[in-house]
């Protein structure tokens, strides 16, 4: 029995430190610096080998300016046993708060001193200086620790504390040392490096990255300052001389792949940067012999070659296109292949047909559950493109019951209430649409809200739906493609449905559409009048935001590009477009941007 009476009693006993702690802690943080020092004096009493409830117990004292009773509780402490070297610093801190900088450097000195007798100090005593923001002794107490045991590494505090100093050189040599050793992983420290390189090439902190590398690169030559390079050049958007790299990199390592290039051609066709993408690419189809990398980039090189491309191209692109359909043929590691031709066939040939034949024959394959998904969504989008919106109900529910919970179940689903929004049964879209609000993936979530309240909002104020219908009609003749008729379709809503709720859907839409015409001013005055007449409405956002972009892209003014991202900065802090839109304004307002 009286075991169980003792646990019982300890349980108690710990339960009445913790709420104590908790109430130290909490009336420090609310400057109630009398009461934390009444819970802090009970806590060190029973606790007096807590260094935290002594050093909160000094630190109420110094709030309060009652040095002379930290003092002489710190000269207490030492003097029971061995001195731990924190309570050295902690009492020379105290000297430096009233002015005695002399006798506070004593005391700084004597902690210094016991990293000789205990090199493994070193970690403490460096962290509690720079806790006090005393850099210089931090560094001391480091770098003395290690050249006692060189089995420690205090790199990583030391660049930290270079960083803060401002010595850039010496933070990034610190960091390189780390990752050379391996002491740390490379992404760990390229994720610090990163706060101190902007994308300027010309950026002072970037150029003594580069010469510190390329130093590096000559006395060891080594892939690891192929590879830091390579990042640097990517940072600073130099896609080609990353390239550089990248194939040394590749060429120095027989038994490597290409992927890491694949990498780079991706990132840099993401930046437009579309001349490099191309080089990387026809580098990696000359030199691949992995099927999957080297069909990606043929891929890739056609997507590159479709911007743009006249009737006379997409013949030469058709011709491409049934070449590596002979190569690869028909088999679970080229569908990503029958799917890109379908669409081609598809969305720039008009051609759905045949396109569905060559989906149809994918589904023949013996396919896992995703490879069979990914097909059926294919197959669905071209069935909707071909107003077969049953077949394509039918092809995206299979996908969304065989992936319950996954991505591309949700996935699906929006496609489900598309097609039936397409379709004219807005009810059943609205069903599909309110489960997908709460989608995990954001952009699904987003684009199911808009959706929603767009057939809601238009479904209340006209109960025959008349100019839903017509907005419908007008976004599947977009989907198709069919830019010029979807405009026209939308003139109609803004003639014949003026003042309606509708109308800045319509405007907005239309908008977009007159962007892929490249009649910038025509989408421009679209986007304004949405701003003037509907400020308070749910496209708001869409349209500074929409308007920031063109100024930015496209009508090369900055300055009203920074006026309307400044607008969903201060007036729309729940837009989904806010993150954008406050990295591109500070973009353009010449900070640096990581």
């Amino acid at each position: 029995m009286r075991p169980v009476l003792l646990i019982i009693a300890l349980f108690f006993l710990q339960n009445s430190y913790s709420q104590d702690d908790f109430l130290a802690k909490q009336y420090f943080n609310d400057g109630s610096f009398e009461k934390a020092l009444i819970y802090y004096q009970k806590l060190a009493e029973k606790n007096p080998r807590r260094p935290d409830f002594l050093e909160g117990l000094i630190a109420s004292y110094q709030q309060l300016e009652r040095y002379e009773e930290a003092e002489k509780y710190l000269l207490q402490s030492m003097q029971k046993g061995n001195t731990y070297p924190t309570l050295l610093i902690e009492l020379g801190h105290n000297y430096d708060l009233q002015g005695l900088s002399e006798l506070a450097s004593e005391q700084y000195e004597r902690a210094l001193e016991r990293i000789d007798e205990n090199p493994n100090f070193g970690y403490v005593i460096g962290s509690k200086f720079q806790q006090y923001v005393l850099l210089d002794n931090a560094l001391k107490a480091f770098t003395k620790a290690m050249s006692l045991n060189p089995k420690l590494d205090y790199n990583f505090q030391m660049a930290r504390i270079y960083g803060e100093q401002g010595d850039i050189e010496k933070m990034y040599a610190s960091y390189l040392t780390l990752i050379s050793n391996g002491s740390t992983s490379k992404s760990n420290i390229l994720r610090n490096i990163d706060d101190f390189i902007s994308s300027d090439p010309s950026n002072e902190n970037n150029i003594k990255l580069k010469r510190i590398l390329l130093q590096n690169a000559q006395k060891n030559p080594d892939i690891l300052w192929n590879e830091l390079l390579s990042w640097l050049f990517v940072q600073q958007k130099q896609y080609n001389s990353a390239f550089n790299q990248e194939k040394a990199i590749y060429k120095r390592d027989p038994g490597g792949t290409l992927q890491r290039l694949a990498s780079l051609g991706t990132l840099a066709m993401e930046d437009q940067a579309l001349e490099d993408a191309k080089t990387i690419f026809e580098y990696i189809v000359g030199n691949g012999y992995e099927g999957s990398i080297k069909l990606n980039a043929e891929l890739s090189l056609i997507e590159i070659d479709l911007i743009e491309a006249d009737d006379k191209k997409l013949e030469v692109i058709d011709k491409n296109f049934q070449k590596l359909m002979e190569a690869y043929g028909y088999n679970g590691q080229s569908l990503q292949l029958q799917i890109a031709y379908s669409n081609f066939l598809t969305f720039k040939l008009d051609q759905p047909d045949d396109a569905i034949t060559i989906l149809k024959k994918c589904l023949e394959l013996p396919l896992n559950k995703y490879g069979t998904a990914y097909i059926k969504m294919a197959l669905g989008d071209i069935l909707v493109y071909n107003q077969k919106f049953n077949e394509a109900l039918i092809n995206f529910s299979q996908v969304q019951k065989d992936l319950k919970n996954d991505v591309l179940a949700q996935d699906a689903r929006f496609k489900v209430a598309q097609t039936s929004f397409y379709k004219g049964d807005f009810d059943w879209a609205l069903t599909q649409l309110k489960v997908l609000r709460s989608s995990t993936s954001q952009l699904i979530a987003n684009d199911a809200m808009q959706l929603s309240l767009l057939i809601s909002d238009n479904s209340l104020e006209d109960s025959t739906q008349t100019a839903l219908k017509k907005y419908a009609r007008a976004d599947l003749l977009a989907y198709q493609k069919k830019t010029r008729e979807a405009i026209t379709e939308l003139n109609d809503i803004l003639e014949n449905h003026k003042g309606e709720k509708i109308e800045d859907e319509a405007l907005f839409k239309q908008g977009q559409l007159l962007e892929g015409l490249k009649d910038y001013e025509a989408a421009k005055f679209n986007y304004q009048k949405i701003i003037t007449f509907y400020s308070n409405g749910i496209l708001a956002d869409d349209a500074y935001f929409a308007l920031a972009e063109l100024y930015k892209n496209e009508l090369l003014e900055p300055e009203k590009a920074k006026e309307h991202y400044e607008k969903i900065i201060y007036d729309y802090q729940d837009s989904y477009y806010f993150p954008l839109a406050r990295k591109n304004y500070r973009i353009l307002r010449g900070d640096a941007i990581n």
